[in-house]
């Protein structure tokens, strides 16, 4: 399929070709979900721990007699009933990470990019280049470009210039497209691409172009 490009100052440059296998591929809501539970499960640490009785300090004597104190028949001061002694089912250190298959990844990002084409969420610019640092100049570029505050910028290498120019400003998350994935891309309205990272996009995760290059080395 064919898809606009446009310059830094929104003027449309010309279309290209874009792989199908990538930007086109049906929406898959279950393999989409998974793979974002996956990755917010993969961010939890998991160091929330609490003190069992056996582990509160206090004296393990029996704070009563059994009867004939008109007192609850309770056992030691840090038992769970009573202030300061120990909790019971508490929290304790462990793992939530998830696993999930490397197609079913792969599958779920080429989703969620093909969505954002889908309803008109992506945009391509030909080449994404500072001179200096300068936000004024990266918010420009993005009021341009018709992207909004919400967004995902993906170039095909890192750039200090577009790094320092991006940072301050809220909602506005730039990444190389070799380290896209499905939490971002869901998290932000728009995706912006410079056309680097389209190729990039597409040698990564393209099952075409995969077997081309297993072709040419046998």
């Amino acid at each position: 399929m064919k898809i606009d490009v446009y310059n830094m100052k929104g003027e449309l440059v010309g279309p290209i070709e874009v792989s199908d296998d990538v930007f086109g591929v049906p929406f898959n809501e279950a393999v989409v979900h998974q793979a974002m539970l996956r990755q917010l499960a993969n961010r939890r640490l998991g160091t929330a721990d609490t003190k069992k009785r056996g582990e509160v300090t206090g004296s393990g004597k029996k704070l009563f007699a059994q009867k004939h104190t008109g007192r609850a028949r309770r056992g030691d001061r840090r038992s769970p009933m009573l202030k300061g002694g120990g909790v019971a089912f508490g929290p304790h250190p462990r793992s939530y990470r998830q696993d999930m298959p490397k197609k079913m990844r792969r599958l779920a990002l080429k989703c969620a990019l093909s969505a954002k084409l889908a309803d008109g969420e992506l945009r391509i610019v030909d080449k994404l280049e500072l001179k200096e640092p300068k936000t004024s100049e990266m918010i420009d570029t993005l009021v341009a470009l018709g992207v909004g505050t919400s967004v995902i910028i993906a170039t095909d290498k890192a750039d200090d210039n577009l790094i320092m120019s991006a940072r301050n400003i809220d909602g506005v998350k730039l990444i190389p497209a070799r380290l896209l994935n499905v939490g971002d891309l869901l998290s932000h309205k728009a995706l912006l691409m410079t056309q680097g990272a389209v190729r990039t996009a597409e040698e990564l995760w393209s099952q075409k172009s995969k077997q081309k290059a297993a072709a040419g080395g046998s």
